[in-house]
């Protein structure tokens, strides 16, 4: 059976992965391209001589070479500055914008009909980023975020209650940072409104638990941040994507009228398959949580613009390099 073809961008933690999970899970042929000479290439060596043992047929390949994306099916993105203790996602937003927008404008080059999702910090900024650097519509660039923040969710509730993660749902929204929105209302354990079994003051500490997970694994990792979770999330995007699964998930995208949000990239609930975004679901949100998506969004637009002005600012500079 033919395999498609996934480029991960980013032989990191996240990126090296996300790419040993997509061939353990049989979903495409991995093509891993990092700057750093060897680095790719041995990681992916590392996961080939895996595959004898763990039975997987994909072939992965690494390479420093952004040619090798040529005709890739899914573009993923992980490439970028890692938080260290005591930053916050935004305070890689000039550094990963640098790296980010080159990447964008490569992929719109040597896979103009790939899909993209970015995993690179600040989430939502980036994905916006990439949006108009790559010049693709909307449907086609979408960045992972909402499913790894629900995924830690539920981890939390299980541990608290000492049940399997898979009996829980929720749903988080918003951005990929302290104004993102945990909804209460669509939080169940095995079938029953989370208030059933929590009181308000611990569904409000779990919420900020995992506002605050990003952090909390930087402050206990030291050097580097998540990337068994991250990877997952993007991979579970990735299959949705693939296997043409209409799958309803959280993810980041441009949103265009929905929510009552114009010219933003923000977490919400889509619908995927072979074509990227098959269409934003828009869920029945009571007053405050519209506010709170709001605030959110416009949290996430501000830093659009210090973007818009970085890059203004850089252009400025390069034109005075240039004159004589």
């Amino acid at each position: 059976m033919t395999l498609p073809k996934v480029s991960v961008i980013g032989a990191g933690q996240v990126g090296s992965t996300t790419a040993h999970l997509l061939a353990l899970k049989g979903l495409a042929d991995v093509t891993l391209i990092d700057v750093v000479d060897g680095l790719a290439q041995g990681k992916a060596l590392d996961i080939t001589q895996a595959s004898p043992i763990e039975g997987f047929g994909g072939r992965v390949q690494g390479t420093t070479d952004y040619a090798a994306m040529a005709d890739s099916r899914l573009v993923i993105v992980t490439a970028g500055l890692a938080r260290k203790p005591g930053m916050s996602r935004d305070d890689l937003l000039a550094a990963n914008a640098a790296i980010v927008g080159p990447i964008a404008e490569r992929i719109s080059r040597l896979a103009p009909d790939a899909i993209v999702i970015v995993v690179t910090n600040p989430l939502d900024v980036m994905v916006a980023l990439a949006i108009k650097r790559s010049g693709f519509p909307r449907q086609r660039v979408m960045g992972m975020a909402g499913v790894l923040d629900s995924a830690r969710l539920r981890a939390f509730i299980a541990q608290q209650l000492g049940i399997a993660s898979t009996e829980v749902e929720t749903m988080v929204l918003g951005s990929h940072g302290d104004l993102m929105v945990p909804l209460k209302r669509f939080t169940q354990l095995k079938g029953k409104p989370i208030d059933t079994w929590l009181n308000d003051a611990q569904i409000e500490d779990l919420f900020q638990r995992t506002k605050d997970a990003g952090a909390e694994l930087v402050r206990l990792l030291k050097q580097g941040s998540a990337f068994y979770a991250p990877a997952s999330g993007v991979v579970e995007m990735a299959g949705a994507i693939l296997g043409d699964a209409h799958k309803i998930l959280p993810i980041c995208a441009w949103l265009e009228g929905e929510y009552g949000l114009r010219d933003v990239c923000i977490g919400v609930p889509a619908q995927l398959g072979s074509r990227g975004i098959d269409r934003v679901i828009e869920l029945e949100l009571t007053v405050q949580e519209r506010q709170a998506l709001s605030a959110s969004a416009e949290q996430v637009r501000i830093m659009i613009q210090q973007l818009v002005v970085l890059d203004a600012f850089r252009s400025n500079n390069a034109i005075m390099e240039n004159k004589p």
